[in-house]
């Protein structure tokens, strides 16, 4: 079954998958005892944490495990509102779910929330973030590579925008796409806070990363035993994190050479998409995207119908963010960068990886004529 969703979750590494049984079956120990089982289990986390920073190029001190991306991207924007004296916070129009959500709750607790909008590009502009940045803003939340259209947005330059406006606002980036998928750096980019998902880049779901940078404080999320330094409490998931720094470790290694392959593998599956279904539309600037993204529009077609469609053909793919699967409504992100709703509907997100292969791309070629038809013709 040709997987084409590889931006909702990603099939496990053998490597990942190995380190992972391997951990389970010895290294039972919990990570805190300080008999020799859980100095054991204590050095495998210590060595993933390695890992995974180095794949960022941070330091080990710098990298907090989390649930997932989620609890990261939350950590990151209430963590410093107990601590900090201004209560407002600016994000974009095209953020996850994880982190709009995250914005309106703070703005319950009495804090105020900017939302910047994107232009059809569907590209973050530093001057407009900026530009909202005002003498109380305490977290400015921009991602790294959009979750739904893959553009890739100039973190670097947003940063320095941001601390040129005020430097004690902190930046925080939800980097989940983008590990994997580009070159990683938190410190060619200047951010405070970064966040980070095993599942995005062959490893396990349910494990994250926060980077925060040294010297930072934040008030934890889950209270109890003081793990992680402290922010975020609870016994650490060994052979988790024992996946994800294999899978980091990979994906930092692979990033070039992957990015060649996918996009050979998108630009045959755009030239056959124009030639099947001549007037489907691209969402979001094409060059500056990470290489396995294709988010397109077909009219007359609803997304849902041709997702229905291509499952019984043996299709994987999505219509938009994993996250916000059941919902009715278009996606958020295709309504900010200015889509019809009509057309945002009958949007299909085409997202390949390290598996994918000219042969599956292939494979949905030959379906889609006739799915498009069907759906046209159910609309």
């Amino acid at each position: 079954m040709p997987y084409l969703d590889h931006a909702a979750s990603t099939p496990l590494l053998p490597e990942v998958t190995e380190v992972m049984l391997a951990s389970m079956e010895g290294d039972f120990g919990n990570p805190s005892s300080v008999h020799a089982y859980g100095r054991r289990a204590r050095q495998v986390v210590e060595d993933a944490r390695e890992k995974v920073a180095a794949a960022m190029g941070a330091l080990p001190t710098e990298i907090t495990f989390t649930g997932g991306g989620t609890e990261a991207d939350n950590l990151a924007l209430k963590g410093p509102f107990d601590l900090f004296s201004g209560r407002h916070v600016v994000v974009s129009a095209i953020e996850h779910r994880a982190v709009l959500d995250t914005a309106k709750w703070l703005e319950l607790q009495g804090a105020t929330a900017s939302v910047v909008s994107v232009g059809p590009d569907g590209i973050v502009d530093p001057r407009e973030i900026a530009a909202a940045v005002t003498s109380s803003t305490v977290v400015v939340s921009v991602m790294a590579v959009n979750n739904e259209i893959g553009t890739i947005q100039p973190i670097a330059e947003i940063a320095a925008a941001v601390k040129s406006a005020n430097p004690a606002t902190l930046v925080h980036t939800d980097a989940v796409q983008a590990l994997g998928n580009l070159p990683v750096d938190v410190n060619l980019w200047g951010v405070d806070l970064a966040s980070f998902a095993a599942h995005k880049l062959g490893g396990p779901k349910g494990v994250g990363a926060l980077f925060v940078r040294s010297g930072l404080r934040l008030a934890p999320l889950i209270h109890g035993g003081g793990h992680e330094r402290g922010l975020r409490s609870g016994t650490s998931n060994v052979a988790g994190i024992a996946g994800f720094g294999v899978a980091a470790e990979i994906a930092a290694k692979e990033v070039h050479a992957k990015s060649e392959a996918l996009i050979a593998l998108r630009t045959q599956l755009l030239d056959g998409i124009r030639r099947a279904v001549p007037d489907a539309s691209v969402n979001g600037d094409l060059t500056n995207r990470i290489p396995g993204n294709l988010n397109i529009s077909i009219p007359g077609a609803g997304g849902e119908t041709l997702l229905m469609l291509l499952d019984q053909a043996g299709i994987a793919c999505s219509s938009g963010s994993a996250c916000a699967s059941g919902a009715l409504d278009p996606s958020h992100v295709l309504l900010a960068i200015g889509i019809d709703r009509a057309l945002a509907a009958g949007s299909l997100r085409l997202s390949m990886g390290r598996a994918t292969t000219s042969d599956d791309v292939a494979a949905v070629l030959d379906v889609l004529p006739e799915i498009v038809g069907r759906a046209r013709r159910a609309a």
